[in-house]
């Protein structure tokens, strides 16, 4: 009995083969009838590959719905990918935009405030030298105001004093009065008509005719006035009187008194007023009382000159003050009527534009009145 044990267990029986779930081509060409042979096995192995078939089946369909989900999700991810990539190259467009108006912005202000640095320093220039032109005017009136409280004392009925008395002097030299103390270049219309007022001489009666070349310039640049030395009429005055009129010795000094007399910023004081204010310091002055700082002569200068805002002063003798004067007297009238403030008939401008280059005429020839 133990030798037949020892067989069985060394002889497993045939029931129990173990067959893979998916049998290769050989083993769908063996016959079946093993199985058969097996002794009635058949049914259960044929239910047991039914359950792997189905079991089989259904594991695919898994795995294709499984694939399918995944490539849906797939997609979704793709397309959300793609509206952030869209969103987030909108954004970076409009940090761009904000990043370029911010600059345009910073830009703008800096160039606003440097604007308004700029008109704050010309304001205050302008301002700075208006209060130094009126210090001027104010130290210029004290002087006179000195100079006619000494007249009115050094004058009593026994010895008059004839400046404060013109009725005393004699009818040819009332019209010269002093009327040229202080002047700015704009000033001096007032000589101008005193000296027209005067009556002229018995005998020295005098006839005046139009020159037709003169008279046309001057209605040419009466039609659109202006200081522009390029035109006819402006030209031949600067060749044939201004010019020669302030063509002194000292040709640099010269140039610089015919640029202030057309820029409108030359000061003619009497020396009188030479009067410093305390903890003021005077002004650098060239030439002196007995010597003409333009002419390079020994003369009696009664006057001086200050050329814009430099704070030189320049001596100058009457023969000289009277040049520039008759020149500055010139430039005031022709400036009225470019202002639009001489409202005469055309020929009464013509011959007071004549009269004014006489008296130029006459002034750079030695000619001026005494009282200079």
């Amino acid at each position: 009995s133990q030798v037949s044990l020892e067989e069985e267990s060394n002889n497993p029986p045939a029931v129990g083969h173990w067959k893979p779930l998916m049998p290769s081509k050989g083993d769908k060409e063996e016959p079946e009838t093993g199985c058969q042979d097996a002794g009635g096995v058949d049914e259960p192995q044929s239910t047991e590959q039914l359950n792997v078939s189905r079991l089989r089946s259904s594991s695919v369909e898994i795995r294709e719905k499984g694939s399918e989900f995944l490539r849906d999700e797939l997609h979704k991810a793709q397309k959300e990918l793609k509206l952030k990539d869209k969103e987030c190259e909108r954004l970076s467009k409009v940090r761009e935009q904000l990043e370029q108006e911010l600059e345009e912005l910073t830009a703008s202000l800096f160039e606003e405030a440097h604007k308004m640095v700029r008109e704050a320093n010309t304001k205050q220039a302008a301002a700075e030298k208006q209060l130094r032109e009126a210090r001027g005017k104010i130290d210029m009136l004290q002087a006179e105001v000195t100079a006619l409280k000494t007249l009115v004392i050094t004058s009593t009925p026994s010895s008059p004093n004839r400046e404060l008395h013109p009725q005393l002097q004699s009818p040819s030299k009332a019209g010269f009065r002093k009327g040229h103390g202080r002047n700015k270049s704009t000033s001096s219309a007032m000589v101008s008509a005193a000296s027209q007022n005067v009556p002229p001489e018995p005998g020295s009666r005098e006839c005046k005719e139009v020159d037709s070349i003169l008279f046309a310039e001057f209605q040419a640049w009466k039609e659109s006035p202006t200081l522009d030395k390029s035109c006819s009429f402006l030209d031949r005055i600067y060749r044939e009187d201004v010019g020669p009129c302030l063509d002194f010795t000292k040709r640099e000094l010269s140039e610089l008194v015919r640029v202030a007399v057309e820029q409108n910023t030359l000061t003619i004081e009497p020396v009188a007023s030479q009067t410093v204010p305390v903890g003021k310091v005077a002004a650098e002055e060239y030439g002196g009382p007995k010597k003409c700082a333009l002419s390079g002569l020994p003369r009696t200068c009664k006057h001086r000159i200050m050329l814009g805002d430099s704070g030189n002063y320049y001596y100058i003798s009457p023969s000289c003050r009277a040049r520039i004067t008759a020149v500055c007297n010139f430039f005031t009238y022709i400036r009225y009527i470019q202002q639009g403030l001489v409202r005469q008939d055309v020929e009464l401008m013509y011959w007071e534009v004549m009269r004014l280059r006489r008296e130029m005429s006459l002034a750079k020839l030695g000619f001026y009145p005494s009282e200079m």
